[in-house]
């Protein structure tokens, strides 16, 4: 059982799939009824959860947050970043984009500035991705593949390119996943730079199309299907050193 969980603000259903299977005892809910409703259903199932207020576009309220995980327990044993939006309504793409990598992206980084450095030893961490993001960076130019597939970019240079239009191929919410998949990797290789001997596996990963708030009710997983590739890389047992900076799914590593 891990000692402490934190979810990114996330769905009721998909706090839920994860938390059965985790025994979480932690959820981060941006709105605290939310939060509180994700706790009552797993109590109504005999298991004990605690929320926390979180809400990662805001970043007083992740330095807060932070700072409670760090007082109350002194570590984070595994940190899964769910947060994410995606427009329903049509909108201009200029729009769409700007909000949507805000979240996806850009909080999503301040989220895991704050967060990694309490990650304890040989703790996990893990981003949910899309699928569909595989095939888009193909689409993009050489250019652009080279620099973000290179192994040598700086954070800097990440960042200032995820400030930067390049014609995307595909919609905001998939550009801003593709993007949280390099971020993934770049932080893998910064952290086996930093903290080699800690142990701490960094990975993103594809649920699949989950029956929760965003793909609506028709979906074909449940939450508790859509748990299964989160939960084995949080999962992962102590001493493994893979998978790290890549995308699973299915529970297997997808070439990127």
């Amino acid at each position: 059982k891990t000692k402490c969980v934190c979810v990114g603000y996330v769905t009721l259903i998909k706090v839920v799939g994860l938390a059965k299977a985790l025994c979480m005892a932690h959820t981060g809910a941006r709105d605290v009824g939310h939060g509180q409703r994700a706790v009552e259903s797993l109590a109504s199932e005999g298991q004990k959860a605690m929320s926390h207020q979180l809400d990662i576009n805001d970043m007083s309220s992740i330095t807060t947050a932070a700072a409670y995980f760090k007082e109350k327990y002194g570590r984070v044993d595994v940190l899964i970043n769910n947060a994410a939006i995606a427009f329903k309504v049509a909108d201009t793409f200029g729009v769409q984009a700007g909000v949507t990598l805000k979240t996806n992206f850009f909080a999503t980084r301040d989220m895991l500035i704050q967060f990694v450095p309490i990650i304890k030893i040989g703790g996990r961490v893990v981003k949910i991705s899309s699928f569909v993001s595989i095939g888009t960076l193909n689409q993009c130019s050489l250019i652009f593949q080279q620099c973000f597939r290179s192994e040598d970019i700086t954070e800097e240079e990440l960042v200032g390119l995820m400030q930067e239009f390049y014609g995307w191929p595909q919609t905001a919410y998939v550009e801003s996943k593709t993007r949280l998949m390099m971020l993934s990797m770049f932080l893998a290789r910064c952290l086996s730079k930093e903290r080699p001997n800690d142990g701490i596996l960094i990975n993103a990963c594809c649920l699949g199309w989950v029956r929760t708030d965003m793909p609506g009710p028709n979906a074909p997983k449940s939450p508790e299907e859509g748990a299964v590739t989160p939960v084995y890389l949080a999962l992962l047992p102590p001493g493994a050193t893979e998978p790290h900076g890549k995308f699973v799914s299915g529970k297997e590593v997808q070439e990127w």
